[in-house]
């Protein structure tokens, strides 16, 4: 990775800021200067380069380990995934392979590693996340460069073999009856050196590119939904496998309708003769308008309920339900021949609902 600005400047973030506080500030910038929302804008698109490189060393614990450690981004050859026990170089298999040989398993070094997973955020609208939707996104990703195509050498030259690890990529030191690995320290674990770097990539072998996604969002999805576009991330190294690309959704607001895990909430008005009397109200569902029932003597806040007729469950058959939470509408002002009305209900419903709030208190 080439040396890149301060990631913490970069992100307007504090230097003990924590995960969720990095990825916060990330996704705050990723949105503004996103090239979707900038088209045509040069400085913007950069600004997020940068944004995204940020984000890469802050959101990999060993990165910004070795960032604060050091003051800086790693030169030309670093790969901080080779400290990481287990599926890169150094880790406890790599202590096993050098006790009892490697095998044919070839140098420490060209082992593949996968590429990182990307994130993305879209927003869409109420009824795109009901009814499903394609939409597009940019993503900056890594890519060969152009100019050395990967190899991180000037044209004209290639990479040669590290002499201190002689290929190998890791270097033991030896400790009674084990011998313990590591990755070489002037290569970084590549196995080779670059001795005349690509002025395009600075060495690295890849540059920073934008690439533009159709992305088809699932009906159902619900704001925070992760949306899996297998392959689409970083390309993974010395020919590991590429990582994902994840489209989180970001759902705008209904005026009428209001999510509630499988199912939508509405309010709906009732006047004062309905709640009594009760009778067949119009209410709105996602498909058009549906006629319910009120039943005499309803009380503010009873809910109905029409089965099936919310969003589709993501994951699985069928679609959740719309609950109908039936208010009573008192009106602010009366004409004359509705105060006489009034009054004369009154005379008639003359009980005192409070009652039972007295009834058994102590004298």
């Amino acid at each position: 990775m080439p040396a890149v600005k301060d990631p913490y400047g970069t992100l307007g973030v504090d230097r003990k800021a924590s995960e969720d506080e990095i990825k916060k500030a990330y996704r705050k910038l990723a949105r503004k200067y996103h090239p979707d929302k900038n088209p045509g804008d040069a400085s913007a698109e950069e600004r997020f380069k940068e944004i995204q490189e940020a984000y890469s060393v802050l959101s990999d614990a060993e990165k910004r380990r070795q960032f604060d450690a050091g003051g800086g981004v790693f030169g030309s050859g670093f790969d901080p995934g080779a400290f990481r026990t287990g599926g890169g170089v150094g880790g406890f298999g790599d202590i096993l392979s050098d006790l009892f040989g490697r095998g044919g398993g070839g140098p420490a070094g060209a082992r593949a590693e996968r590429g990182r997973d990307l994130e993305t955020d879209v927003n869409i609208s109420f009824q795109q996340a009901m009814d499903g939707a394609q939409v597009s996104v940019s993503v900056p990703i890594s890519a060969p460069c152009p100019t050395c195509g990967g190899t991180g050498a000037k044209p004209g030259t290639s990479p040669t073999v590290c002499p201190r690890c002689q290929g190998r990529g890791i270097e033991s030191e030896g400790q009674g009856l084990f011998s313990i690995s590591q990755p070489c320290r002037l290569c970084g674990g590549t196995g080779t050196q670059i001795n005349d770097p690509c002025q395009t990539c600075n060495g690295q072998g890849h540059t920073r590119q934008i690439r533009r996604y159709r992305v088809n969002i699932p009906a159902g999805v619900r704001d925070g939904s992760r949306v899996r576009l297998a392959g689409k991330g970083e390309p993974g190294r010395r020919g590991g496998p590429t990582g994902d690309l994840y489209v989180i959704t970001h759902v705008g607001e209904s005026p009428v309708f209001r999510r509630s895990g499988d199912n939508l909430e509405v309010d709906v008005p009732i006047t004062i003769v309905e709640a009594i009397r009760g009778g067949t109200v119009e209410v709105p569902t996602l498909a058009g308008t549906k006629r319910i029932r009120v039943p005499a003597g309803t009380q503010h806040g009873s809910v109905q309920r029409l089965r099936g007729e919310g969003p589709p469950r993501l994951g699985s058959k069928g679609r959740g339900d719309v609950h109908y939470r039936l208010t009573i509408d008192v009106p602010r002002s009366l004409s004359r021949e509705q105060e006489d009305a009034v009054e004369g209900l009154a005379q008639v419903l003359d009980g005192n609902p409070r009652e039972r709030l007295f009834t058994g208190r102590a004298s």
